[in-house]
């Protein structure tokens, strides 16, 4: 059987150029466009402003590529984990974060990661592929559309620190952000995204000469070199020196402040003396600094740092350093959604 190509992957120029060539005028790709996009249509027959012969013409030509849940989860606090299918079969996962005052979509760009941290269960897994922008929008469009059902409140942010790393994803990532904020598209704020990414200075300066409009994250988690080498290999290749040029010359050039995620353990990075150092670090750019609690995962090397260790942490921070701090405490613990535990538990994957 043949294969056919996504008609998601096209754009709109694209898709016009499709209808002059079959002697369609060019506006029906508007119609379909809004369609896809807009509508989120997963089938040609829905499209009721779309004549049937022409339905058959797009059936010959193309698919629609689409994600569905495959299994939905629901924690005591609320928050919601989703075992996404992709369109060729393979799992991946997102989650829906309710507060009082936000409504979060945190989701995937890669089935499984190749960066080997070795606190998080998703590095524990093989990177079978990049997910395609339309699926990355598919998962926030999933997600906003539990957001009203559920909790009859609209999705406010869009976090990309679900499994996998975004700049490993590049294209893909800065597509479904154009889509996700186009108001052909979700019509979200970039300012409502952030992209979290583990650290690769050169496409943290690429991001700055593509002037993104989004938000960007770095999961710091330990300011000097030796202590964030045993606990993320990348800081081999990509140094705490690396990447602090590389953020200064992204905020060079977007003048968008920088998160640094620091999930604190215990007797490892939650010292005080491990403070200064990320003091010290963060006075290279305009900064905000999130320290998470550390979620257990299977095998794990590290333990969840003591309350009151991890208060007097944040405490010197704000108080001697003035740095802007917030305290992320878990959420979805009890069905393994919190930070670094997505794993596809339970979940063939193919």
């Amino acid at each position: 059987m043949k294969v056919l190509p996504n008609i998601k992957s096209l754009t709109k120029e694209e898709l016009k150029n499709f209808f002059v060539e079959h002697g369609e005028k060019p506006f029906r790709a508007n119609q379909v466009y809004e369609w896809l996009w807009k509508k989120q249509a997963t089938s040609f027959d829905v499209m009721s402003n779309i004549s049937n012969p022409i339905k058959e013409l797009l059936k010959q030509h193309f698919e629609i590529h689409s994600v569905t849940i495959a299994e939905l989860q629901i924690s005591s606090d609320r928050t919601i984990k989703n075992a996404f299918r992709l369109h060729d079969g393979k799992i991946t996962e997102g989650v829906l974060i309710p507060s009082k005052t936000r409504m979060t979509a945190c989701i995937s760009s890669q089935v499984g990661c190749s960066l080997t941290c070795t606190f998080c269960a998703t590095g524990k897994l093989d990177r079978l592929r990049n997910i395609d922008a339309d699926e990355i929008f598919d998962q926030v469009a999933l997600i906003k559309k539990q957001a009203e059902e559920h909790y009859k409140t609209p999705l406010t942010n869009i976090v990309y620190m679900g499994m996998g790393e975004p700049l490993l994803n590049y294209s893909n990532v800065l597509k479904s952000v154009e889509l996700i904020s186009s108001e052909e598209g979700l019509g979200m704020s970039p300012k409502r995204i952030t992209v979290s990414t583990a650290g690769i200075a050169k496409m943290i300066k690429k991001l700055g000469d593509d002037q993104v409009k989004f938000n960007l994250a770095l999961s710091l988690h330990a300011a000097t070199d030796e202590k964030r080498s045993k606990i993320m290999p990348i800081n081999e290749t990509n140094t705490l020196e690396a990447l602090g040029e590389a953020l200064v010359y992204f905020y060079e050039k977007t003048g968008s402040r920088v998160t640094f995620e620091y999930i604190i353990f215990k007797n490892f990075n939650d010292s005080i003396e491990d403070a200064k150092d990320l003091a010290e670090f963060c006075k290279l750019v305009s900064c905000k600094i999130n320290i998470i609690e550390y979620n257990p995962i299977d095998d794990a090397q590290f333990e969840k740092a003591d309350p009151k260790k991890t208060d007097d942490f944040a405490r010197f921070l704000e108080e001697k350093c003035k740095l802007v701090v917030n305290v992320r405490r878990s959420r979805g613990k009890d069905i393994d959604a919190a930070c670094g535990q997505l794993a596809n538990k339970n979940k063939a994957v193919n």
